[in-house]
C-alpha cells in the first residue's frame, strides 16, 4: 500500500449496524473516518451520501460526513491511527462461534498497521479471542501488542433504533491486551463517549458483553415459560407478569414467539461454548426461546381446525419493534413454519420492508390483512400495529405473542 496515501484518523472495518452508525458519529465530531467493506454496493452506496440500512438520523449524518468529506467508503483497509473491527460473529453448526470475520479483518488491516496504532474488536467474541486471535495474527505480521500496537476489546451496547444516541451516551467496557494497551483504548473512547468508560482486561470486556444478553436470554425464557403455563391454565400472562412487577425487586421481562437478533440470540452460545459443562441454565434458557416459534404454530394449527383452509396474516417479521432487522428472528421462522404445516393460506404484514424475504408470501398492509384474514398472528409489536382501531381486531381469532393489544 501506498505510504503516502493520507491517514486517515479512524478505520471502521464492517459498515453494518453497529460500524457504519459508529463511523458517522465519529465524523461528526471533525474525525477523518475511512469505512471498509466487502460488499462493493455497500461502499458504492455508502460514498453517493446514502445508506443500506434502517437507523434513525444515520442517513442524514451520513449524507453530511460524506459531503463534508470527513467519510469516504472502501473495500479494504486505509491507514490510520486507530482501526475499529465492527464485523459479524454469528454462531456456526453445533452452535459453535463462527470467528471467520474477525480473522479476515485482522488480517486484512496488516498491510495498513503502522506502529503507535490501536486496533480495536468491537464485535461480540468469546472469551479470550481479542488476545488470542487478533493480537497473535497482528503479532504473525511483526506487530507486538502493547510494544509496537495497541489492541483491545470494546463490546458494542448499542440498542438497534436508537445507536447513534446510545454510541455517546452509554458506558463503554474496554480491556486491552496489556495495561498499556487498556490506557490506549479508553483515551480513544473517551474523547467522544459522554458515559462513562470502564476500565478492565480483554478476556472480562468479551464475559461482560456476553453475560449482559445472556442475561436478558433467561429473563425473556423465564417469560417465556411463564406463558406456556398461562395458556395451559387459561390464564392472562399480561396480568400475571403485571401484577408480579409492582414487587419492588422483581423485573420479569416480556414473553414473544422467541428470541431474534444478532445479540441475544447468539452470545449465551458464545459462554457455553467456553464452558459447556458450566453452563446449565443458559442451554435450557435456550431451548426454551427456540421452542417458542413451534409453539406459536401449535397455537395457530388449533385454531384453524374451525375452517376448512384458513387465510392467516402474520404482523410483523422482524426480530424486534419498528426496525427492518430479520437477523435470527423468531417471528420469520414462525412464518416459515406455517407455510410448511400448509393448513392455510399465509400472508405478512411488515411496514418495515418493501418485500417479503420469503418467496412466494405476499406482503399486505395491516388493514387489508385484518378485513380479509381468519386468524392474524401478531409476533412484533411496532408503533404503526398500535396506532390500528382497536374494532378492526374484533373480527378475526388473534394470537397475540407480543401483548400488543394488553399495551
Amino acid at each position: 500500500m501506498d505510504t503516502s496515501e493520507v491517514v486517515h484518523d479512524v478505520c471502521v472495518l464492517g459498515l453494518g449496524y453497529v460500524g457504519l452508525p459508529t463511523a458517522a458519529v465519529l465524523a461528526t465530531r471533525g474525525q477523518k473516518i475511512a469505512g471498509v467493506d466487502t460488499r462493493n454496493e455497500v461502499v458504492s452506496t455508502i460514498n453517493s451520501g446514502k445508506i443500506h440500512i434502517v437507523e434513525p438520523e444515520l442517513d442524514a449524518l451520513v449524507r453530511a460526513a460524506v459531503s463534508a468529506g470527513r467519510l469516504q467508503a472502501f473495500s479494504e483497509p486505509q491507514p490510520a491511527s486507530a482501526f475499529l473491527i465492527c464485523v459479524p460473529t454469528p454462531f456456526g453448526p453445533g452452535h459453535q462461534p463462527d470467528l471467520s470475520y474477525v480473522e479476515a479483518a485482522s488480517r486484512a488491516l496488516l498491510p495498513a498497521l503502522r506502529p503507535g496504532n490501536l486496533v480495536v474488536l468491537e464485535s461480540t467474541s468469546p472469551p479470550g479471542t481479542t488476545r488470542e486471535m487478533v493480537a497473535r495474527i497482528l503479532e504473525e505480521g511483526g506487530f507486538v501488542a502493547g510494544r509496537d500496537v495497541f489492541v483491545a476489546h470494546a463490546p458494542e451496547r448499542v440498542l438497534p433504533g436508537a445507536v447513534i444516541r446510545e454510541v455517546v451516551e452509554n458506558d463503554r467496557v474496554v480491556g486491552g491486551v496489556t495495561p498499556a494497551c487498556t490506557e490506549i483504548a479508553a483515551a480513544f473512547y473517551e474523547r467522544f463517549v459522554t458515559g462513562e468508560v470502564l476500565r478492565c482486561t480483554a478476556d472480562t470486556a468479551e464475559l461482560v458483553k456476553l453475560s449482559e444478553n445472556a442475561f436478558r436470554d433467561v429473563n425473556i425464557a423465564f417469560a417465556n415459560e411463564l406463558s406456556n403455563v398461562c395458556e395451559q391454565l387459561d390464564l392472562d400472562v399480561w396480568e400475571v407478569i403485571k401484577l408480579a412487577n409492582r414487587h419492588p425487586r422483581v423485573n420479569i421481562l416480556r414473553p414473544g414467539p422467541g428470541v431474534g437478533g444478532h445479540c441475544i440470540a447468539v452470545d449465551p452460545w458464545f459462554i457455553v461454548a467456553a464452558a459447556p459443562e458450566r453452563t446449565p441454565l443458559l442451554q435450557a434458557a435456550r431451548r426454551v426461546n427456540d421452542a417458542r416459534p413451534h409453539q406459536v404454530v401449535a397455537t395457530v394449527r388449533t385454531l384453524s381446525e374451525r375452517f376448512k383452509r384458513p387465510k392467516i396474516a402474520c404482523m410483523g417479521i422482524t426480530y424486534k419493534p419498528d426496525i427492518d432487522d430479520i437477523r435470527e428472528s423468531p417471528a420469520l421462522e414462525v412464518v416459515r413454519e406455517l407455510l410448511a404445516a400448509d393448513f392455510g393460506s399465509v400472508v405478512v404484514v411488515e411496514p418495515h420492508l418493501a418485500k417479503c424475504p420469503i418467496d412466494g408470501v405476499p406482503l399486505e398492509s395491516a388493514e387489508e390483512a385484518l378485513r380479509t384474514a381468519d386468524i392474524v398472528v401478531i409476533l412484533v409489536a411496532h408503533r404503526a400495529f398500535g396506532r390500528l382501531r382497536r374494532e378492526l381486531f374484533h373480527r378475526p381469532s388473534v394470537v397475540d405473542t407480543v401483548g400488543l393489544l394488553t399495551r
